[in-house]
This record gives C-alpha cells, sequence and structure tokens, in this order.
C-alpha cells in the first residue's frame, strides 16, 4: 500500500491522464487505416502484398515524424509539442473522409496518418519526466496503455464502416481527437525539471552508443510486433480464416486488449524483477508462441496464440522503457524519438513482409517464422549483452539505477 500511495503523489497525475488520452486517441487514428483494411481491400481489389505496404506505411510515416516530434518534446517542452501534434492530426483525418478516392490517395492518406504514430515521442517522455526512478516502469506503463486506442479503432471502426462507409469513419474520428485536445490544453503541464533543448550533436552522440542500437532492436521487435500485428490481423484473419470483416475486427481487438492493458503490468514487473530479466522471458516466450501459430491452426488456437504473444509484446514494450531512463538519464527524450522511431520501423516491416511472402508463397506462415526467428535473435542478443550491463549502469536484472554515462550525470 504505501509503494501504490507513494506512486500517485511523486508525480502529476492530470499530466498523466493528458499523456495517456493523446496516445490513446492518437494510436486509435495511426492504425485506422489498418483496422479498415479490410473494406479498403475490397473497393481497390488490392493484392495480399498491397495490403501489407497500405498497413506499413503509416507505421513508417510515424517512424519518421517521431525523431521530429521527440526534437521538439525536448527542445519547446512536450505540453507545446502535443497540442502541434494533435492539430496536424486533424489534416489527414479530413483528407481520409473528403478524398482518398484511388490507391494511390490512400497510400499519401496512410504516410500522413503517421503525425498521430508520432504522439508517442511526447506521451512518454511528457510523463516520464514527472515521477523518479523508482516509478518509472509503472508511470511509462500507464501513459504507453495508450496503444489501447488499436481496440477503439479495431472493435468500432468496422461497424461504422458498415454502417456510414469508410471514408465517413476518418470524419467521425476527429469527434473523439477534438475531446482530447481540449483535455489536453487545460490539465496537462510540462514538468519543472525539463531538461535543456538538445542540439542536432545530441542525436549524433547517441548514434555513437552502441546501447542505441541495441535498444532499438529490441523495441523493433516488442513495439514493432505489437502495432504491426495490432494494423495486419485483421486482414490476416479474414484471409486465413474467411471471417466476416467485423468479426475480425473483433478478434483483433480481443488480441489487442491483452498487448495494450498488460503493459503497465510490464512496466511494474520489471521495476520489482528487472527489466534485463523480463525481456529475456518476453522474447522467449514471443518466439515459443510465433513459431506456434506460424503453423496455421484452427481459428480458435490461433486467436488464443496471438492473444497471448500480443501480451507478451506489450509486457516487453513496458520493460523496454522501464530501463531506458536508467541507461539514458537526461537524454530520455531524445532516445525515446529514436527508439520510437525503430519501433514504428519494425512495424512497417513485419506487415510488408507478411504480405510479401503471403503473395509469394502463398502462406502467412513464412512470415510469421520470420518474426519468431527475430524474436529468438533478439532474446541472444540481450542475452549476451547483459553481461556487460549489468555492473555498469544496472544492479542485477536491471532493478536500479547504479552509474549514468558521464553527460548523463552532469546533466542530472
Amino acid at each position: 500500500m504505501t509503494n501504490r500511495l507513494s506512486f500517485w503523489k511523486s508525480g502529476h497525475l492530470p499530466t498523466l491522464a493528458g499523456a495517456f488520452l493523446y496516445f490513446d486517441v492518437s494510436f486509435m487514428i495511426w492504425v485506422l487505416l489498418g483496422a479498415l483494411g479490410n473494406y479498403v481491400a475490397s473497393e481497390f481489389g488490392l493484392s495480399p502484398a498491397q495490403k501489407g505496404l497500405m498497413t506499413a506505411i503509416p507505421l513508417l510515416g510515424g517512424s519518421i515524424l517521431r525523431l521530429v516530434l521527440g526534437y521538439l518534446t525536448d527542445s519547446i517542452g512536450a505540453r507545446k509539442a502535443g497540442l502541434i501534434g494533435m492539430a496536424a492530426t486533424f489534416l489527414p483525418l479530413l483528407g481520409g473522409w473528403l478524398w482518398a478516392g484511388s490507391i494511390s490517395g490512400v497510400y499519401a492518406l496512410g504516410l500522413c496518418l503517421g503525425v498521430a504514430g508520432a504522439s508517442f515521442a511526447v506521451a512518454l517522455p511528457m510523463a516520464s519526466r514527472w515521477y523518479p526512478p523508482e516509478h518509472q516502469g509503472l508511470a511509462m506503463g500507464i501513459a504507453g496503455a495508450g496503444n489501447s486506442g488499436t481496440i477503439l479503432a479495431t472493435l468500432f471502426s468496422p461497424r461504422l464502416a458498415e454502417a456510414f462507409g469508410w471514408h465517413a469513419v476518418f470524419g467521425l474520428a476527429m469527434i473523439p481527437l477534438a475531446a482530447v485536445a481540449a483535455f489536453f490544453l487545460l490539465f496537462a503541464k510540462d514538468a519543472p525539471s525539463r531538461p535543456a533543448a538538445p542540439g542536432w550533436s545530441d542525436y549524433l552522440s547517441l548514434f555513437k552508443e552502441r546501447d542505441t542500437y541495441l535498444f532499438s532492436l529490441f523495441y523493433s521487435v516488442t513495439f514493432g510486433g505489437f502495432v504491426g500485428l495490432a494494423s495486419f490481423l485483421s486482414i490476416l484473419l479474414r484471409d486465413q480464416y474467411a471471417v466476416s470483416k467485423v468479426h475480425a475486427g473483433d478478434l483483433t481487438a480481443l488480441c489487442v486488449f491483452a498487448g495494450s492493458f498488460i503493459r503497465p503490468v510490464g512496466g511494474f514487473l520489471a521495476d520489482r524483477i528487472g527489466g534485463v530479466r523480463m525481456l529475456m522471458l518476453v522474447y522467449a516466450a514471443v518466439a515459443a508462441l510465433a513459431l506456434g501459430v506460424a503453423q496455421l491452426p484452427a481459428l480458435t488456437l490461433a486467436v488464443l496464440l496471438f492473444f497471448l504473444m500480443m501480451a507478451c509484446l506489450g509486457a516487453g514494450n513496458g520493460s523496454v522503457f522501464q530501463l531506458v531512463p536508467q541507461r539514458f538519464g537526461a537524454r530520455v527524450g531524445t532516445a525515446t524519438g529514436i527508439f520510437g522511431a525503430a519501433g514504428g520501423i519494425g512495424g512497417f516491416l513485419l506487415p510488408t513482409a507478411l504480405g510479401w511472402l503471403k503473395q509469394a508463397a502463398g502462406s502467412y506462415g513464412a512470415g510469421l517464422a520470420l518474426f519468431a526467428s527475430l524474436s529468438a535473435l533478439a532474446f541472444l542478443t540481450l542475452a549476451f549483452v547483459q553481461r556487460h550491463w549489468i555492473g555498469d549502469w544496472v544492479a542485477h536484472g536491471g532493478t536500479v539505477r547504479t552509474n549514468l554515462p558521464q553527460e548523463d550525470a552532469e546533466a542530472a
């Protein structure tokens, strides 16, 4: 009870709520094209490879724009950066509602939807800066649980598309976006200890460190796997198991629910048993589950395996960002932008590979087996590098911060 109360008293709850809501509605919008993918594919007669590319492009756009919003977060503050991001998000929604009458227009729309995915680089640093190291996992997990917006997209978008058409869904999405923008404007605040604005040299300095690439790999598997599957799963289920468009959305929402709401649990457990130990468990489980679903079992078993895999990926997302503030300290905003970009690229590659391999090999099994291999690679890589991390900047298992890199110590 003492630890729970100390968490709620240690930060700024309205800002944490604002960060969650901003990430939630933005995530809903970011994957909207994937949630409506079966309708768009039917209208334009898309091939499997085109379906994969269509759902992947918003994820690529998000990975690019996260670097921009990450820089703005550190330069002008997370509150202003978030308001700019939400204002810009209205533009692709308007375009999807009134335009996007060809597949090239849909691709352009998807790229612009990346601005919603870029919210990651604002919401997590905004929450992180209000909370001390011992509560980073839970705070980042709560803010990061905004990826539950995917549930809203996959659950309600097909039903709205059945009633009003898929174009109208983009227009309707502007309503919750406006409500969240108002809440954010009124209640969210920047932490008083905001670090000094970085220059481009700060980004370049991070790219000189090996751990930047390692964290990028780890997050590209956990977050990339989560968002890639969340965007493409309804198409996979309809193509592979011939379920209805609405039922495919319902099953996807069920799986996404597991990944979204387990993320705070992943952060909480990482605080307790260590982010490194938690991640190793996650990667081992994801590799086994992905290999199982690659066999393309019956629908009920496939959904169960996807459900468990998404839960593990969600826990992994929380675990990665329990470690980021420990390793990168005052540079967490800049680092978050880089890792978010890596996660978005991972999300782009997964549905692209699933669609391309489906078209080339006639089965989604090959793409899922490839993802299982990548998860195993992440496990082996972490098992090797954690021997160097422990005693350097983490204690055994990554439970507490010990030594910071020199530049972080000076900034702190």
